[in-house]
């Protein structure tokens, strides 16, 4: 197993995360040499100065967390996050165009940002705690189509976060072909260790150091 620290996207999406919560999130991340750090769009140029010099990457969310935006606007954002320097995206899928059957648009919008970054890591939220099983096997096979690199299972926003059962479900419907990111609630070392033996490759939480340390995690969703 690689070390546990690279699993993880080093998280803070909170509304009220001011300037100096993020450079200390970088400092951390850079500290306990996590994957990335991930981030809301307005503070990638300010998350990618602070870690220059490092291997800690940029992730930037996208249509978060509702997912409920026009395909246009994500693609804008998406784009202004490239030239400010994130490395990988993280765009919310459009929960309530899957839930209405409308699987072409739910497609379109996500094949629109992935054609902003062929050659960079895109990992959709499917937001899983709205979807029955079969909504989330259909969100994964139309991620999937859209040459996503990973399924994600939450935005940590939602009315929970992961699951054991949800992430068996998207690893059976991924068939190798895509990733997986599980988010939302993991706080300890026992829960990300569970997630990384059933084969997920990445871990999206705000309990990074309490993971690796062993201490109480103090954060609530993500």
């Amino acid at each position: 197993m690689k070390p546990l620290s690279s699993y993880i996207d080093h998280t803070l999406l909170k509304a009220t995360a001011t300037k100096s919560d993020i450079v200390q999130l970088c400092n951390e991340a850079k500290h306990y040499q996590f994957h990335s750090v991930c981030v809301n769009s307005c503070y990638v140029t300010w998350a990618k100065d602070q870690l220059k010099n490092s291997n800690v990457k940029v992730c930037c969310v996208i249509g978060f967390p509702l997912g409920a935006m026009s395909t246009a606007s994500k693609v804008a954002e998406t784009k202004q996050a490239l030239v400010d320097g994130a490395d990988e995206i993280d765009m919310v899928l459009n929960v309530g165009l899957l839930k209405s059957g409308d699987f072409d648009a739910v497609l379109k919008d996500m094949e629109s940002v992935k054609k902003c970054m062929p050659h960079l890591i895109l990992k959709v939220i499917l937001e899983t705690c709205y979807l029955e099983e079969l909504e989330i096997i259909k969100a994964s096979e139309l991620a999937i189509q859209s040459a996503a690199d990973f399924i994600k299972t939450s935005t940590g926003f939602g009315s929970r976060g992961a699951t054991v059962q949800d992430v068996e479900i998207m690893k059976k419907a991924a068939k190798g072909q895509a990733k997986i990111k599980a988010s939302g609630g993991i706080k300890d070392y026992q829960t990300a260790l569970e997630y990384i033996n059933l084969g997920v490759e990445r871990l999206g939480t705000s309990s990074g150091i309490a993971i690796l340390t062993g201490e109480a995690s103090t954060e609530n969703n993500y």
